[in-house]
């Protein structure tokens, strides 16, 4: 079959499309708002787009006016998707917020919105009503840019939408911002990126293209929206080729993983993208007898979208979900990032990531070589090839090119890539390099494909030697005594030495000396296991890391929160 919607399409905007799509196909599934234990609320083309165009009228009585930029912080919720769309409709940006955890101080998620707000410009705040004691303050600051605090959830619930005999034609063109999205980051500090409605929709076209995306797939998806991979992947992408989204609550979720797999089998979905710790997750928590009646035959693809992507979490799912008709090929992979609106590499549709035995001490040196006989082996995994519109390069230091093989920091152009940070010249200045964005990924390329191996701003050096905290973290992650996906490895400067050392932060439940003793051991063997020597050991009690928006342990905060809460094992 061929994919809803043309490769050039005359639409120039997200609302021309969707409204292409409740014409052309009104009584179609557009968006399946999926709660455990609960019916589905199912929106049709129609109905969602009669429902769009009428939050447009109410946010415009509020005095939201074409250009302003609308940021949602609410619970998984069915009216969610309507109301995003008529911020679209209305003419204005919409930024999709974290709504605050169980675990997140009041005090905390009010510091880190503020910060957001100062920092990406937000003009309303569209929020639930038990959260106006920590956001109205936002609204009456005189460094705050926000305008109002807005309730659309009260005006559904309460019956004051106002009708929309007619569909509204927002003012904008194809040039203009679509959508404020915000970089993986600690709350506050994340960096904002405006993209337009031509980058997304050529954007999305290219990548389900990439993907062999056609009308009978259907997909789905946890992930939370405030992030690009949920935003534009499991979100805009299939919105834009009129293919139906099914959405589950990430909190649910996270209680209870089996409900992706779940979902997959009812809804007979056919696509979904993870970060590579759910692959991980999944296998282990989920209990055979919560699996009976699930099967996984008719997943086309599950895509990893992490870097570096772990072959050894492909294989524990696949060991783990083979017997319920998921497929070796099915697992796929692929490198992305908000500055580029989403992918930049994908592989293929219906191929494995290719898998390289690297030698550590040559990655190590700065190039990808087969290991000798007896010697360290680091396992890399590919992120596919290069999509359509963009291009990529793996350059030195000084910015030159390498040839395949070769360690390099890559570097992306594309042509829906961002056009900088909003608010933010001087980190724009920082990454955007005669048109090319310095991603502050390490890498190489061979055959074509792209490997990535970790970020620059987070290797280790040690008496010369390169080394990747993500393959560290993989090792003592497989300690027994540590929780799973649990670690943090960082550099810390040994200035009797003149070099850096490695330090490991790992979350476990052992509270007694002596297991805490033997866990410090096995820690360090394990380093040894791969040719690291670990200098320093911290252990800490579950749910201590910190983590950025995306879900990863966020190294630099947690080396600074280790030296300052806790001591290493085995001193005084």
């Amino acid at each position: 079959m061929t994919p809803s919607i043309p490769p050039h399409s005359s639409h120039t905007t997200l609302w021309e499309r969707w409204v292409s799509h409740a014409q052309r196909n009104p009584d179609g599934q557009a968006v399946i708002h999926y709660v455990a234990g609960e019916t589905p609320r199912v929106w049709s083309w129609q109905a969602i787009i009669e429902r769009a165009a009428r939050y447009a009228a109410a946010l415009k009585q509020a005095g939201v006016r074409p250009g302003h930029v609308c940021a949602t912080v609410l619970r998984h919720h069915p009216e969610f998707y309507p109301l995003y769309m008529g911020i679209e409709a209305a003419g204005a940006i919409p930024a999709v917020l974290a709504y605050p955890n169980a675990r997140l101080h009041p005090d905390k998620f009010r510091d880190g919105l503020a910060g957001i707000a100062r920092n990406s410009g937000l003009d309303f705040i569209l929020t639930q009503r038990e959260l106006e004691e920590n956001v109205r303050p936002l609204a009456t600051g005189s460094a705050s840019s926000v305008r109002d605090i807005l309730f659309p959830l009260d005006w559904n619930d309460e019956g004051n939408l106002p009708p929309a005999p007619t569909l509204p034609h927002p003012n904008v063109d194809a040039s203009a911002p679509c959508l404020l999205q915000h970089s993986s980051g600690t709350t506050g500090l994340q960096k904002a990126i405006m993209l337009s409605h031509a980058a997304v929709l050529e954007h999305v076209t290219r990548y389900g293209h990439a993907i062999a995306l056609t009308e009978s797939d259907r997909v789905i998806s946890w992930l939370p929206l405030y992030h690009d991979m949920g935003l534009i992947a499991a979100f805009h992408l299939p919105l834009a080729f009129g293919i139906p989204t099914i959405q589950i609550d990430p909190f649910e979720w996270v209680m209870a993983p089996v409900l992706l797999l779940d979902a997959i089998a009812s809804e007979k979905a056919t696509l979904s993208w993870l970060p590579n710790f759910a692959y991980n997750l999944m296998a282990d928590r989920i209990r055979d007898e919560d699996l009976e009646g699930i099967r996984l035959d008719g997943l086309r693809m599950l895509i990893n979208c992490s870097e570096p992507i772990r072959a050894a979490s492909h294989e524990k799912f696949l060991r783990r979900f083979a017997p319920l008709g998921l497929r070796a090929s099915a697992l796929g992979g692929c490198y992305a990032m908000a500055e580029t609106t989403f992918a930049v590499t994908q592989t293929h549709a219906d191929s494995a990531p290719a898998v390289l035995d690297a030698s550590r001490s040559a990655l190590a040196a700065g190039r990808f070589e087969a290991p000798s006989p007896g010697e360290s082996v680091m396992r890399c995994a590919s992120s596919g090839a290069v999509i359509s519109g963009c291009e990529v390069r793996v350059a030195d230091e000084h910015g030159l090119d390498l040839p395949e093989n070769k360690v390099g920091e890559i570097f992306i152009r594309s042509v829906s890539m961002f056009g900088g940070y909003r608010n933010n010249p001087e980190k724009t200045a920082q990454v955007l390099k005669d048109g090319w964005y310095a991603s502050g990924d390490y890498g190489f390329s061979h055959n074509s494909q792209l490997y990535v191996i970790g970020r620059k701003k987070d290797i280790i050096i040690v008496a010369g030697k390169n080394l990747y905290p993500e393959d560290i973290e993989d090792a003592v992650g497989h300690v027994d005594g540590v929780i799973p996906g649990r670690v943090v490895a960082f550099g810390s400067e040994d200035d009797s030495a003149g070099t850096e050392q490695v330090c490991i932060v790992a979350e476990t439940s052992r509270d007694q000396a002596p297991q805490r003793k033997a866990l410090r051991r096995a820690i360090v063997e394990a380093g040894m296991a791969i040719d690291v020597t670990i200098a320093r050991v911290y252990l800490a009690p579950p749910r201590w890391l910190i983590k950025s928006s995306s879900g990863k342990p966020s190294r630099s905060a947690n080396r600074d929160r280790a030296a300052s809460e806790l001591k290493p094992e085995g001193t005084a």
